[in-house]
């Protein structure tokens, strides 16, 4: 047995170890842990190394977690905890396991000794693990299931890494919100939500609003640069709808996320501000969709008795009401040379775009937590282009979004942590396009290849209803009245002063609530809605023009990208060498 006296830098222990009466030559470096079985000739066998980084939790003697603790204290045994992979039929990432194996030693004063170095190589290579998290649980969301995940799944996982939680259950909406706005948060690492998007969403807005009030910034303002947030959000799915937690991690599975949290992998997430002129600012990460999208969800709001069922229910009702709106797309490119949504890449963990972005946001910060940069104001110099037409949806999204029933998500290639966002137009089409293009979300065929759908990554865009009686589409050196002369045309940058949305015109929503919104709107009524709502992360924001700006890496969760299925070797997810 030999150990190293530079425990900080190359931490090193090696020694003989038995499991289950098979001897091992197991060896601690400073980045991993692995043991190698060796025959009665000695002839070294099967490696497996973990790296220290993936390890949960060491325990003395003889301990099982899940499903349920079991322990058997034994002078010379010893069980390390760490994470296995394997794929699962169907989905787009990586599930992760509770591996554990049990160790014999041959004397108690080894045991210890390998105890103490495995724990002191878990603080000195895993500098980002929490210590101390803020829980919330939504009992309500989904099938109602919160309390129980947490409880069985997730909490036992936190003991063993050695994680206390302060656990709120929720009672109310907003509760979440409220409390990250006016609570003390010191000495928490991150904030924990057990629910669905909904959930998500309030602890989005809470803390993103939190960190604005400290540094004294006015949220509402769309010219101002938001601070990035420097505590983690985790996410244990257990909602109606968990898209952000699927194109994060790839899998909705609570094991799976409550790993992630363990061992602090953190990744940076771009955030949309939807701003309008008597509203406060509402944040979007996976789906800001107007028309098709945003009927959807008010007609689903109907419907909540159904369950996760009123998704499928209302969107055949919407589609059936063969419904379009008329409006101005104005929008900010982002730089074509650095990325574009029909590149047909995939962002996986590791991710070079989303590494390089983070250079270009935060150029002179070592962490993007640090420092606040006004990170949009070098970049707002480009001409705004504007798109006017019928529209059967107008839709933002930061991340694929993608979902079970679409595995590629809404933009297959979009980055979680670029600083843009995808702008998907679908012009006003026969109703069997539409669905063509509904189709191809299910399946791997490119949905941008319709000639009535356009895909343009921005980094700002602006929405505007059209109606006859519009003054400012008559106007004649008006931008819209140029653009329907068939020009792109160039804007004045709307975010260069905080009273630039003022042109917005008020969307007149009791007009809409009392139009025909029967089964076959569209086809049995003289009349359909003029004007639609916008579905802003399953929240519906019951007006109609709005500016949207794209806040690169405004939050981090815990989680660290899809892995790529194909890195894996076999399906133990242990790296056998």
């Amino acid at each position: 047995m030999r150990a190293s006296s530079q425990m900080e830098t190359d931490l090193r222990l090696e020694s003989t170890l038995w499991i289950r009466s098979r001897r091992h030559r197991a060896v601690l470096t400073g980045w991993h842990f692995n043991w190698t079985e060796v025959d009665k000739k000695k002839r070294h066998k099967k490696t497996i190394q973990v790296p220290v980084s993936e390890l949960v939790g060491v325990e003395e003697g003889r301990v099982q977690i899940l499903p349920h603790k079991l322990s058997e204290d034994t002078d010379k045994d010893f069980t390390v905890f760490y994470i296995k992979r394997c794929s699962r039929v169907g989905s787009s990432g990586v599930l992760w396991r509770l591996g554990q194996t049990q160790f014999t030693c041959p004397s108690r004063v080894l045991r210890d000794q390998w105890i103490k170095h495995l724990k002191t190589a878990l603080k000195t290579h895993s500098p980002l693990r929490p210590n101390r998290l803020l829980v919330f649980i939504n009992p309500f969301g989904g099938k109602k299931k919160g309390q129980e995940i947490y409880h069985r799944l997730a909490s036992p996982l936190f003991e063993l890494a050695g994680i206390s939680s302060h656990v709120i259950v929720t009672h109310r909406a907003n509760q979440a919100r409220d409390y990250l706005l006016k609570k003390d948060l010191t000495g928490f690492d991150g904030v924990v939500c057990v629910g669905g998007d909904g959930m998500f969403s309030e602890i989005l807005h809470g803390l993103i609003g939190r960190t604005q009030q400290e540094a004294s910034l006015c949220e509402n303002d769309p010219a101002v640069t938001l601070q990035p947030c420097h505590l983690h959000i985790g996410i244990i799915p257990a909602g109606s709808t968990d898209c952000v937690c699927y194109a994060t991690v790839g899998v909705i599975d609570p094991v799976t996320s409550a790993l992630h949290i363990i061992i602090g992998d953190s990744q940076p997430l771009d955030v949309s501000a939807v701003h309008h002129p008597t509203s406060p600012v509402h944040y979007s990460v996976s789906l800001l969709g107007y028309g098709f999208y945003g009927d959807v969800l008010a007609q689903s709001e109907k419907h909540r008795w159904m369950g996760p069922l009123r998704y499928d229910y209302s969107g055949a009702v919407v589609y059936l009401s063969n419904r379009s709106y008329a409006g101005i797309v104005q929008y900010l490119p982002a730089d074509p040379r650095l990325s574009s949504p029909r590149d047909k890449t995939r962002c996986f963990a590791g991710c070079s775009v989303c590494s390089r972005s983070t250079e270009r946001l935060f150029p002179y910060s070592a962490s993007p937590c640090r420092s606040h940069l006004n990170q949009f104001s070098s970049d707002s110099e480009g001409e705004w282009v504007t798109v006017k037409g019928r529209f059967r949806c107008v839709s933002l999204t930061c991340m694929s979004s993608s979902c079970p029933k679409s595995p590629l998500g809404l933009s297959p290639s979009a980055h979680l942590a670029d600083g843009t966002g995808d702008l998907i137009l679908v012009k006003d089409t026969h109703p069997m396009s539409f669905l063509k293009f509904l189709y191809r979300h299910t399946n791997s065929e490119d949905q941008f290849d319709l000639p009535f759908v356009e895909v343009h990554r921005v980094k700002a865009f602006r929405f505007f209803h059209l109606s006859e009686d519009d003054e400012r589409y008559q106007h004649e050196d008006s931008p819209i009245a140029d653009a329907e002369k068939g020009t792109t045309v160039c804007s004045e940058d709307p975010l260069r002063t905080s009273g630039s949305q003022q042109n917005l015109v008020n969307n007149d929503f009791e007009k809409k609530q009392n139009s025909p919104t029967s089964l076959l709107c569209g086809v049995c009524c003289k009349k359909t809605p003029d004007v639609s709502v916008w579905n802003c992360d399953g929240e519906i924001l019951p007006y109609t023009e709005i500016l949207c700006r794209v806040h690169g890496q405004l939050v981090r969760l815990y989680a660290r990208g899809i892995e790529d299925e194909t890195t894996i070797q076999d399906g133990t997810g242990e790296r056998r060498i």
